[in-house]
C-alpha cells in the first residue's frame, strides 16, 4: 500500500515538477504583489477593514496571475475560448481568495486576534498557501487542462493520479481495483 502511494507521488512529480516550477515562480510575484498591496492598504485607505484589504489585494495578483500563467506557465495549452479561461480562471480564483480571506476572518473574528501582523499571517501565509495549492490543481485539470488531456505526452496524466474513468464506472465502491497495478506510467516529453 505505502509502496503504491509513493509511486503516485513521484509520477506525480515526475509529471508536474516544471509546471509546479513555473506556477511558483509566478505565485512568488502575485505573492509580493499580494503582499505588497495588502501591507499598504492596512497601514492606509483600508486600515479599518482588514478583510476587504484582502479581498483588494487579492483581485489585483489574480489578474498578473492569469496573464503570466496563460503566457507562461501554461502556455502550450491555452484555450483558443479566451474568455471561457478567463470566466474559469476568475472563478478559482475566488475560490482561492476565498480561502485566503476566511482565515483573515477566522482570525479576526474568531480568535479575536486583530493586530496587523496576526491579519497579515493568517491572510497572506497561511490562506496563500492553502489558496495556492487549491489554485495550482485548478488550473491544471479545470482551467488549462481540457485540450491537455487530448495531447498524447499527457494522456496518462489521470492514471498517475487514481484509477481510470473505466474502473471507476464498473468497479463498486471500496473494491481493492484488479484493473489497477500499482504501476506509474511514463511520461515521455
Amino acid at each position: 500500500m505505502l509502496e503504491r502511494i509513493k509511486l503516485k507521488i513521484a509520477g506525480l512529480i515526475s509529471l508536474l515538477w516544471r509546471e509546479v516550477a513555473k506556477f511558483g515562480v509566478v505565485g512568488g510575484v502575485a505573492f509580493v504583489i499580494d503582499s505588497g498591496i495588502y501591507v499598504w492598504l492596512l497601514h492606509g485607505p483600508m486600515s479599518d477593514s482588514q478583510v476587504k484589504a484582502k479581498i483588494v489585494a487579492g483581485v489585483v495578483a489574480t489578474m498578473f496571475s492569469w496573464v503570466a500563467n496563460r503566457y507562461w506557465t501554461f502556455r502550450h495549452r491555452r484555450q483558443a475560448n479566451v474568455l471561457r479561461e478567463l470566466v474559469m480562471f476568475i472563478i478559482m480564483n475566488a475560490i482561492g481568495l476565498g480561502i485566503a480571506a476566511a482565515c483573515v476572518w477566522v482570525t479576526k473574528y474568531w480568535l479575536g486576534l486583530t493586530d496587523p501582523t496576526s491579519v497579515f499571517i493568517a491572510g497572506s501565509v497561511v490562506g496563500l498557501v492553502l489558496g495556492t495549492i487549491f489554485r495550482f490543481f485548478a488550473y491544471r485539470f479545470w482551467v488549462f487542462g481540457k485540450e491537455m488531456d487530448q495531447e498524447e505526452a499527457f494522456a496518462h496524466d489521470h492514471e498517475v493520479l487514481g484509477k481510470h474513468k473505466a474502473d471507476t464506472d464498473t468497479e463498486p465502491a471500496g473494491s481493492a481495483g484488479q484493473g489497477d497495478t500499482g504501476t506509474v506510467p511514463t511520461v515521455v516529453r
